[in-house]
């Protein structure tokens, strides 16, 4: 995300650095940010995040998750009175996950003053509906973990076959020799 770009920023510059140094031997990495890509604002109406504990994990069981959404904070404005969709947190997260038709029929709904309590349900149920199979495989995979390591260990074979030689280029450039 757009907040995550100053990382790779450090990141480039110390890979450039280090191609000035040693031969252009480093990928400098660039940044790669859909124009579409959000920051999604957490139940607090802050930018979400694990440190303002604000977050909704969407592999909670089915009631957490419920119970999470249900608890988003919204404006004082009564069903029926039309309500705007910028700065609204169930609007952001119902637009992160539905189509382009589906987003303009609730934009519709909050022009005719839908209930927070009916938009609440409705991302709910929204939400809940396309995550529900990757919750079952997620629950499936923390029931047996050793699926998870040997997928693991596979993708680690991999990597090795990969960054072998190349960290083998990297230490003779820099001058780094086998012991022994």
């Amino acid at each position: 995300g757009r907040d995550q770009k100053q990382h790779m920023e450090m990141t480039r510059d110390i890979a450039q650095r280090f191609n000035h140094r040693y031969g252009d031997i480093l990928v400098l990495p660039e940044a790669d940010i859909d124009d579409n890509t959000a920051v999604l604002s957490g139940l607090d109406g802050r930018k979400m995040s694990k440190s303002y504990n604000n977050i909704i994990p969407l592999f909670a069981p089915e009631k957490k998750f419920r119970k999470l959404i249900m608890k988003i904070k919204t404006n004082s404005l009564e069903p029926g009175e039309p309500k705007g969709t910028e700065g609204s947190t169930l609007f952001e997260i119902y637009r992160a996950f539905a189509t382009e038709d589906e987003t303009k029929a609730v934009e519709k709904l909050y022009a005719d003053g839908i209930a927070w309590g009916e938009m609440k349900q409705m991302l709910f149920e929204y939400i809940n509906d396309h995550i529900k199979p990757a919750r079952e495989k997620y629950e499936s995979l923390i029931a047996d973990p050793s699926i998870v390591e040997k997928e693991l260990q596979r993708g680690a074979e991999k990597a090795r076959e990969i960054s072998k030689p190349y960290l083998a280029e990297i230490r003779h450039a820099i001058g780094i020799r086998r012991l022994g």
